[in-house]
């Protein structure tokens, strides 16, 4: 079955704007997606890393990318397709409390 990664982006203020039954469904939804194999986790505080041309180790601390909201966490979906994994995160957290969800195929090396 195809993989998936899904990442949440959302912050605290469009969180609480949400209301608490809308908000309490999304973490049900969650639940459910957890009991059905998802995995899915919260982010900390990434570090990047770099070795151009193996002249040596570069880490930084932070993120590389930039967004309107800050990465909120993450999930790796077995899914049918690229639409179906969409289907499965539009009752999430991120998607319904004024965040969003974006939805990354895996293409395993050698396919």
């Amino acid at each position: 079955m195809p993989l998936f990664i899904a990442i949440g982006y959302g912050d605290e203020a469009g969180y609480n704007r949400t209301p608490p039954e809308v908000r309490g469904r999304a973490h049900d939804h969650d639940e459910w997606l957890r009991r059905g194999g998802v995995r899915m986790g919260h982010t900390g505080e990434p570090v990047r890393v770099s070795n151009t041309e193996e002249r040596g180790v570069r880490r930084t601390q932070g993120a590389f990318m930039r967004s309107e909201l800050p990465v909120a966490g993450f999930g790796i979906i077995e899914a049918d397709d690229l639409e179906h994994a969409a289907d499965l995160v539009t009752g999430t957290p991120c998607a319904v409390a004024h965040g969003v969800v974006e939805v990354w195929p895996v293409i395993e090396q050698g396919e």
